[in-house]
């Protein structure tokens, strides 16, 4: 297929084009940017600070934090600055690179929320074998796997997409650049791209989703004959993941795993997993977690202490 590029530059129409709930919605999205933030950053440090880097669960969980991070702030600023503007324009080289670095980071975080999974799975199933099977070098090496992969989901997408002509409207109806919003524009017939588009982004989610019902559906029937003391326990640790899990998942797979076709209720959907998903995450598992809070505690205080014989 040729290439042929008339178009340098897309407009993105956003989330309402009525003024005042614009200004509605760059207030709010300003507070879940911050948010994201101060929460991500919180969780980050306190785990680094603690000994609480040494476990897995939590070595992962700010892998998981620094993914949030770096996936909302492709989409977010963009979507701030857009909200304060008549019209939202967008380059085609940042338009591309958008989509590439989108798909990579969400990516990088599908991939991390499965590996937590697998480290449930070995902690409550397996629990002998847990520091052999997740040592140190393992949990790195588990990070890395999940960064390639991520890489090669993103460049099979972005180069779908790049390998599409665009030469008539470059009006998208969404608030950032991704693939059905994209293939919608181009001006050639889009019904195989759109199937691999299915089979990379949506298979990927279904994969990694069925794995994680595979693992907790072993958790739940190995918990069975755990005391109820024990098993409370187990089942608190995993709940906040499974809470994280649903939030992101369920929206991701409602866009991604159907034909190629964009619809208006996409960017409400979109929302869940580009902003709300990364706010709550660390609500969810500072709040659901006892473990979790003792240490915030603990760090936390001693900074302040630190500090207050400082001045």
């Amino acid at each position: 297929m040729e290439c042929t590029n008339n178009i340098t530059e897309f407009i993105l129409l956003g989330l309402s084009q009525n003024k005042k709930i614009k200004i509605l919605c760059f207030l709010m999205f300003s507070f879940c940017y911050t948010a994201i933030w101060g929460g991500n950053m919180f969780v980050m440090i306190s785990i680094i600070f603690s000994k609480l880097n040494e476990q897995p669960m939590y070595f992962f969980l700010s892998y998981l934090a620094l993914s949030d991070l770096c996936y909302t702030s492709t989409v977010t600023p963009k979507l701030l600055t857009g909200l304060l503007k008549e019209r939202n324009m967008i380059s085609y080289a940042s338009c591309m690179t958008q989509l590439f670095t989108m798909h990579f980071f969400g990516g990088i975080e599908i991939l991390i929320l499965t590996v937590m999974a697998y480290d449930r799975y070995v902690a409550i199933c397996k629990p002998l074998h847990y520091t052999i099977i997740m040592s140190r070098w393992r949990c790195h090496a588990m990070v890395a796997a999940c960064c390639v992969g991520a890489f090669i989901h993103s460049f099979f997408q972005s180069f779908l997409v790049i390998s599409l002509p665009f030469c008539g409207p470059n009006e998208m109806d969404h608030y950032f650049c991704d693939v059905y919003p994209l293939l919608s524009l181009a001006c050639s017939n889009t019904y195989k791209v759109g199937l691999l588009v299915v089979a990379n982004s949506g298979m990927m989610g279904l994969v990694t989703f069925m794995i994680l019902i595979w693992s907790y559906s072993f958790i739940l029937y190995t918990i069975r004959a755990y005391p109820a003391e024990h098993r409370s326990k187990a089942l608190s640790t995993c709940s906040s993941h499974v809470t994280v899990v649903t939030l992101f998942f369920v929206p991701v797979l409602f866009i991604y795993i159907r034909p190629s076709v964009s619809y208006p209720e996409d960017k409400v959907f979109a929302l869940f997993y580009t902003i709300i998903a990364p706010m709550f995450n660390p609500l969810i598992y500072t709040l659901r977690n006892m473990e979790m809070k003792n240490v915030l505690r603990q760090v936390w205080c001693h900074k302040l202490l630190f500090l207050e014989k400082e001045f």
